[in-house]
């Protein structure tokens, strides 16, 4: 039977790797981390932005239908 003391020690029961890099490689694993960040905003932004547009097109597109509609009611 284990104690709370042995539980809470016990290397054995977690085997999470540990790992240690240089602050040169931390230093760059955050550089590419942002950069990787940096390009996914970047892509969602023109995503959004084309979306945007295309919905604007639609929109422009059928007010100019309903005007259209609405004169030839007159």
């Amino acid at each position: 039977m284990y104690s709370m003391f042995d539980l809470l020690f016990d290397t054995n029961v977690h085997h999470q790797p540990v790992y240690v890099i240089s602050d040169s490689e931390m230093k760059a694993l955050k550089k590419q981390k942002q950069q990787d960040e940096l390009d996914c905003i970047i892509d969602q932004r023109k995503k959004l932005e084309e979306a945007y547009k295309s919905q604007m097109g639609h929109l422009e597109e059928r007010e100019k239908e309903l005007r259209k509609g609405l004169k030839g009611l007159k």
